[in-house]
């Protein structure tokens, strides 16, 4: 079974905050493992005086390793080309140096170089393609933007409660996360789980079977979305890739993009993926 600091429940609170001071972010950050950047080097805990002077010169995201909402901006970050620092943020144990960050609670959350501080996926995101525009992801026009938005929405929303909350979410925040949800792996969401997955399986398929990309001829968001909830779900061996080929196939591209061969590399101590998870080829 899976530790917590894989996963967390729900897409955090929407909005952006303004900047904290360099010391009290460091404070926030200095707690909790770091890894650096897209390529994932590992960083050492910084103290308050050297965050002084170059915190707000790094770019941080709060993460759990198997949030798919977490993943989702890993992603967008990479393919934008931009540097982060990965920090594992255990959300259970409501940190105040974190609340003070998102009173939610929750990840993913972003802080900008000069100390923006973003929290919630959608608004993360957004933010991203706003205003770092050399690489869209949100769609080309209105329509494709409205496109882009309805999948996005499809994955997060619909699959997620189907199917993410129902296997990822039971087999590890029910066992290990805080709170009152804490207890034995509910049998029957995750057989439902495992039920409604080739639904999706079957969608993706019915769309890249018409269309290049999820939402069109160009790689999207909604590509980005899919995939970081299928790569949480795949770490747990729980993706019936086989019967599923044209999802298969659009999975493929999706891992030997080099953006994702971060999340390839991600590992769960004492929780090995497994062997098809890193492998290209399946």
């Amino acid at each position: 079974m899976l530790p917590p600091e894989c996963f967390s429940r729900g897409i955090a609170a929407r909005g952006v905050r303004p900047a904290r001071p360099a010391a009290r972010l460091c404070l926030a950050a200095a707690t909790v493992g770091k890894r650096s950047n897209v390529a994932g080097a590992i960083d050492q805990p910084c103290s308050a005086a050297f965050a002084a002077g170059t915190l707000s010169l790094m770019r941080i995201l709060y993460h759990l390793t198997l949030s798919p909402f977490a993943r989702k901006v890993r992603l967008v970050l990479a393919e934008k080309h931009l540097e982060f620092t990965l920090k594992l943020e255990k959300t259970w144990e409501r940190r105040p140096e974190f609340l003070a960050l998102n009173p939610a609670g929750e990840v993913p959350v972003l802080i900008e170089p000069e100390g923006t501080v973003l929290a919630g996926t959608e608004a993360i995101v957004e933010y991203l393609d706003e205003v770092y525009r050399e690489k869209l992801l949100i769609g080309l026009n209105p329509v494709d933007r409205a496109e882009v938005r309805r999948l996005n929405a499809w994955f997060d929303s619909k699959m997620n409660l189907e199917v993410t909350e129902n296997l990822l979410g039971q087999k590890m925040m029910r066992r290990y996360g805080g709170g009152g949800g804490r207890g034995q792996p509910n049998s029957q969401a995750i057989r439902a789980g495992h039920a409604n997955l080739p639904y999706h399986l079957d969608y993706i398929g019915y769309l890249v079977e018409r269309r290049r990309w999820l939402a069109g001829d160009h790689f999207s968001l909604a590509d980005i979305t899919a995939a970081a909830h299928l790569s949480s779900l795949d770490y747990l061996g729980d993706v019936p890739w086989d019967a599923h080929e044209p999802a298969k196939e659009w999975y493929a591209r999706i891992k030997s993009r080099p953006s994702f061969r971060p999340l390839l590399a991600d590992h769960v101590p004492g929780a090995a993926p497994p062997p098809h998870y890193a492998d290209l080829d399946f």
